[in-house]
């Protein structure tokens, strides 16, 4: 799914997309993860923000 940036606010803040590096990137800096753990989380749990929110807590 490709991220709209013409649509902001709470809808997109809530989500992570793999398609676009700098939010992997984000997402792994604010856990301390590798890019290939932050991935595979966004993987498992879809790009809901807070169920990978919470599963990266877990697997620190």
């Amino acid at each position: 799914m490709a991220d709209d940036k013409s649509k902001r606010g709470k809808p997109d803040r809530d989500r992570i997309s793999l398609s676009e590096a700098y939010e992997v990137a984000y997402f792994a800096k604010k856990h301390g993860l590798s890019k290939e753990d932050a991935e595979r989380i966004i993987k498992r749990h879809g790009s809901d923000r807070d169920a990978a929110d919470k599963a990266a807590q877990r697997l620190k």
